[in-house]
């Protein structure tokens, strides 16, 4: 098949959007048989029928609905590779795209960036941050969608170069009146009595806890499952249930009643490292922002 072609394409979004050839070509200022035409090459280039034709307009095929999510991801890159080179137009010196686990977003990583971006030299460097579960930061990085990943150390990153970044703790957090609350520490074993809330199941922190709760021979109990640290400590404040998350996201929990305890267990200490497929194919930008990163990293 012969490469596809953007304008096609942009205008096959515009009609699926549109429902309507007419109005499609209203808004990209084209007639109506010409947008057809191009239509019509490209259901021949693809081989098969992408629109169906019915009274009031059109709606695209099973093919034609799988092209149309194809086409919007190609125009998205398109679109980004364009802004990328009119920021070097413009005199900016590099764009780094970033991709890391919620943990390291909520945390630190927007500051430590901002941190950087605001040094002189840093100025016209742009920084795409990207939150993203673990295993996609890593695939992510492998296969070049991303300069640089943010994870958590436990994360199968082997054929990828890494750096130290910074670290955290898990604790739990409890409502004031519960059971647990009153404890100075507890083990992992002492929460799975209790409803959980959780972060997505393929999230690093999900993984592992699953992992360390099949050793006890148990599993997690759960009761609500949300996409971020911030929805669960709102959820524990509700006394729905108990959670896990970092020590350094939970410290300002206290001071809306919920108790933060330690957690006792050798795997509370999390360790986020920085990755990348190799130095030598990093953008100067990216070396720096490396760096700057780096040198946040406990000793």
């Amino acid at each position: 098949m012969r490469d596809l072609d953007l304008t096609t394409l942009r205008l096959f979004v515009s009609v699926c959007d549109t429902g309507n050839i007419a109005r499609a070509g209203e808004r990209a200022n084209i007639v109506g048989s010409a947008i057809s035409k191009r239509l019509a090459q490209l259901e021949h280039q693809v081989g098969t029928p992408l629109l169906v034709r019915r009274r009031h307009g059109v709606v695209p095929t099973p093919a034609g609905q799988t092209l149309l999510e194809h086409a919007r991801g190609m125009l998205d890159g398109a679109a980004r590779i364009e802004r990328d080179m009119q920021n070097y137009v413009a005199g900016a010196r590099g764009q780094v795209r970033v991709f890391a686990s919620v943990s390291a977003m909520t945390e630190s990583l927007a500051d430590d960036v901002a941190s950087f971006l605001h040094k002189g030299p840093h100025r016209n460097i742009r920084v795409d941050l990207e939150e993203r579960v673990s295993p996609e930061i890593v695939r992510g990085v492998r296969e070049g969608l991303a300069s640089l990943g943010v994870c958590w150390d436990a994360t199968d990153h082997s054929g990828l170069h890494v750096r130290p970044y910074r670290r955290d703790t898990l604790c739990v957090v409890v409502p004031a009146r519960h059971p647990l609350a009153g404890k100075r520490k507890l083990r992992f074993a002492d929460t799975l009595d209790y409803e959980h809330v959780s972060l997505p199941v393929n999230s690093a922190v999900q993984l592992m806890l699953q992992r360390q709760a099949a050793q006890l021979g148990r599993t997690v109990n759960h009761r609500i499952v949300v996409t971020n640290f911030e929805a669960a400590l709102r959820v524990v404040h509700a006394g729905l249930a108990i959670s896990l998350v970092p020590r350094q996201v939970a410290a300002g929990a206290a001071a809306t009643g919920l108790r933060l305890i330690p957690l006792a267990e050798p795997w509370a200490e999390r360790r986020f490292i920085i990755c990348y497929r190799d130095a030598a194919m990093l953008t100067p930008a990216a070396q720096l922002l490396v760096e700057h990163l780096a040198s946040l990293a406990p000793p």
